[in-house]
C-alpha cells in the first residue's frame, strides 16, 4: 500500500476517480434495496448516485486534459490510512437509518479526501476542482436534505414509519420473542428435573448454563441458516441469529442463576427453587406482553399458551426429577 503523501497529482485523481465510480455504486444499490420498503428514500439515493456519477465525468475529464486517456491502475484501498466502504452483501436489508449513518459517513471521509488531496496538489486547475468537490461533498447533507423534503411527503414519511416498525418486528421482534419463548420453556424441564434429582443447587445451576447455552447457540445458527432475508425482507440473518441466540440464553438464564444460592444455607434448595419458580412466572408474563404488544395476540390468549405451556413443561421436569 502507499502513503497518501506519495500520491502523484495523475495517482489522486485516478483514485478519486474510482471512489466516486464505487460510491455511486453503493448509492444505487442502497436504492434497490430500499426500493420496496422505502421507495421515497430510495428515490433520494437514486439522485445521490447520479450526482456522484457526474462528479466522475468532471474529474475525467480533467484527467484526459492532464494526463490523457489511459488511468493508472490504484484505488483507495490501495492507499494507506482510508477507511473501507461497507462490502455491499453487506448492505442488504440495513435499517433505513443505518443506511443514512452509512452516506453520511461515505461523504465524510470523500470530503477530507478531497480536501487532502486539494492541498497537497501545485496544479491550480486540479486543486480548483478538489477544492469544489470537497465542498460539495461537505454540503451533501444540505444536499440530501433538499432530496428528503422533495421526496419525502407527509404520506411517504408515515408509510416509511409504518414499513419501519414492521421491519422491527421481523428483523429484531419476532426472532428475539422466539428465542426467549424457547430459553424460557425448554429450559424448564431438564433444569427442573436435575433441581428435584440431586437437591443440589451448584449441580443444579450447572446443567441450567449448559442448557441455556446449548440451546441458545442452537437457536442462534437455526434462526440464521432458516432465511437469508432476500425474500421475506427479515434482514441479516446473522443479526437475528444472534438476536435469537442471546434472548434463547438469557431466557434459560434468568431461572438458573437463583440455584447459585450457596448449598451451605439453610434450606437452599427451596429458597432457590422458590426464586427460580417466581422468575419462571415473569418470563411468562413477558413473553405474554411482548406477544400481545406486537405480535396482535390477545394479552389473555397470549397468557393462557404460555403460561399453560410453561406450567406443563415445569411439571414434566419436577416428575421426572422426583421419580
Amino acid at each position: 500500500m502507499k502513503n497518501f503523501s506519495d500520491l502523484t497529482e495523475r495517482e489522486i485523481l485516478a483514485v478519486a476517480i474510482a471512489s466516486e465510480e464505487e460510491d455511486s455504486r453503493i448509492y444505487q444499490s442502497f436504492a434497490d434495496d430500499l426500493a420496496e420498503r422505502y421507495p421515497a428514500s430510495a428515490q433520494v439515493f437514486v439522485e445521490m448516485a447520479e450526482e456522484e456519477k457526474q462528479h466522475r465525468h468532471a474529474l475525467l475529464q480533467m484527467y484526459e486534459e492532464r494526463f490523457g486517456p489511459n488511468l493508472p491502475p490504484i484505488r483507495r484501498e490501495d492507499v494507506k490510512g482510508f477507511l473501507k466502504r461497507r462490502p455491499v452483501w453487506l448492505s442488504k436489508n440495513l435499517p433505513l437509518d443505518t443506511v443514512r449513518k452509512e452516506a453520511e459517513n461515505m461523504e465524510f471521509q470523500a470530503a477530507r479526501f478531497y480536501q487532502k488531496a486539494a492541498e497537497r496538489t501545485t496544479d491550480v486547475g486540479i486543486r480548483k476542482l478538489l477544492g469544489d468537490l470537497a465542498e460539495i461533498e461537505k454540503d451533501h447533507r444540505h444536499t440530501a436534505g433538499k432530496l428528503e423534503a422533495a421526496h419525502l411527503t407527509e404520506e411517504a414519511l408515515e408509510e416509511e414509519d409504518r414499513t419501519r416498525h414492521r421491519m422491527f418486528v421481523l428483523q429484531y421482534v419476532q426472532p428475539g420473542l422466539a428465542g426467549l419463548m424457547d430459553g424460557s420453556v425448554s429450559t424448564l424441564a431438564p433444569l427442573f428435573a436435575a433441581a428435584f434429582a440431586t437437591h443440589n443447587n451448584w449441580q443444579t445451576f450447572l446443567v441450567g448454563m449448559a442448557a441455556s447455552i446449548g440451546a441458545g447457540i442452537s437457536m442462534g445458527f437455526a434462526e440464521a441458516l432458516s432465511d437469508d432475508g432476500s425474500l421475506t425482507g427479515r434482514g441479516s440473518p446473522w443479526l437475528r441469529g444472534i438476536t435469537s441466540g442471546l434472548m434463547t440464553c438469557l431466557g434459560g438464564i434468568g431461572h438458573t442463576l437463583p440455584y447459585l444460592v450457596p448449598d451451605t444455607w439453610a434450606n437452599a434448595f427451596w429458597i432457590a427453587t422458590g426464586i427460580a419458580a417466581f422468575v419462571v412466572f415473569i418470563e411468562l408474563w413477558i413473553i405474554a406482553w411482548v406477544r400481545a404488544k406486537y405480535m396482535d395476540t390477545p394479552f389473555l390468549q397470549a397468557a393462557f399458551q404460555i403460561v399453560v405451556g410453561g406450567v406443563i413443561v415445569l411439571a414434566a421436569g419436577i416428575l421426572i426429577g422426583g421419580a
